[in-house]
């Protein structure tokens, strides 16, 4: 079931605000309820089913997923009406909301990336209603390191708006961005060949591949909602002691974006939370690309959250 409605919510950075909120609800009507979330560029579509058989961002683990009920939402901001800065509260806002609509009192939350900073947030605002929390691939802050490669995406694609052309922006802070996501490891070995001249200029062998990560997502994402939900990640920033609910962190060793160090702080912060780290070639992606790993994970997950039913 697909659906949106209306519902003003008091954002941290701009007061009460009159928004639309979109959803998707799949899966078992009689089964327990997990929201689920990805990065800023995923949305409410997480896998193929009945209302929508395109593929979605978490396409790998809809075999592990699918005998739940699923909630997912698109991001605020996502449809580059949202002009003004967004925390991941008002994500974590929004996802409540969207619960309420609904009129599911309580849920698991299993979130990768942006999603898990937004699942913190929920558990620490509605801790009567997350009744646990998998985070992968989030810390409670971001780095300062981080914020900085954060900051130059957004310089381009605010060059790219201030050049009439807001999609080559969009689509050079996507190949930035790329390249935190992944690591030098994987680029050694997919992209091993020689720089080349071609044309009359040296063109490294994976600009190909940069150039149609980086054309994909300026087909898909404006550059307001690029700047917008780029700048919600360096907003985030969470007391770990406020997460009472029983909680999952997941880190990656590979991990340039999010270092697996500033995971483990967070969970060493959270009482009786628990602490996994993989290893990885592919760094932040991992929750994208290691799918036997992660799925395990979920899997245990789930599993622990139907001993806490029995």
């Amino acid at each position: 079931m697909r659906g949106e409605f209306r519902s003003t919510l008091d954002l941290v950075h701009c007061g009460p605000t009159p928004l639309t909120i979109r959803y998707e609800l799949v899966g078992p009507q009689d089964a327990p309820t997990l929201v689920v979330a990805g990065g800023i560029s995923a949305g409410r579509h997480a896998f193929a089913n009945v209302s929508d058989q395109t593929f979605g961002w978490w396409e790998s683990q809809s075999a592990v997923l699918r005998s739940y009920r699923l909630l997912s939402i698109d991001w605020l901001g996502a449809d580059g009406d949202l002009d003004r800065p967004i925390d991941a509260v008002d994500q974590a806002q929004a996802v409540l909301a969207a619960l309420d609509h609904l009129s599911i009192r309580t849920a698991a939350f299993v979130g990768a990336s942006y999603g898990g900073m937004v699942g913190m947030h929920c558990a620490a605002i509605a801790e009567d209603r997350i009744v646990a929390l998998l985070a992968i691939s989030a810390a409670h802050r971001s780095s300062p390191f981080t914020s900085a490669q954060r900051a130059l995406q957004r310089q381009a694609v605010e060059l790219g708006e201030r050049l009439g052309s807001p999609e080559a922006g969009v689509a050079l802070a996507r190949k930035l961005a790329v390249l935190t996501y992944r690591t030098p490891e994987e680029f050694g070995e997919r992209f091993a060949a020689p720089s080349a001249i071609e044309g009359g200029r040296v063109r490294a062998s994976s600009e190909p591949y940069l150039d149609h990560m980086g054309n994909k997502h300026s087909a898909q994402m404006s550059s307001v909602a690029y700047r917008r939900l780029s700048e919600s990640i360096d907003l985030h920033r969470i007391d770990p002691a406020t997460i009472t609910v029983r909680a999952t962190f997941v880190a990656v060793d590979s991990d340039q974006l999010v270092l697996a160090a500033d995971i483990e702080a967070l969970a060493q912060g959270v009482h009786g939370s628990c602490l996994i780290r993989i290893p990885s070639l592919y760094g932040h992606d991992a929750f994208l690309k290691e799918e036997l790993a992660v799925a395990e994970i979920i899997e245990t997950f789930l599993n622990s959250l139907e001993q806490l039913n029995d």
